[in-house]
């Protein structure tokens, strides 16, 4: 459970970092946003 909170926050900075680069325009690969969303939703739930 601890291990699975710690993934979680990076993944969660994960997301953030990757929505800065689309911000400035550095991003190549749209599709790893959705990619970590569905990450961090499928944390989540185990989670529950």
């Amino acid at each position: 459970n601890e291990e699975l909170l710690k993934k979680l926050e990076e993944a969660h900075e994960e997301l953030f970092n990757l929505r800065f680069q689309l911000a400035t325009r550095q991003l190549v690969n749209h599709r790893e946003i959705p990619r970590v969303k569905k990450k961090i939703a499928r944390m989540k739930t185990i989670l529950r």
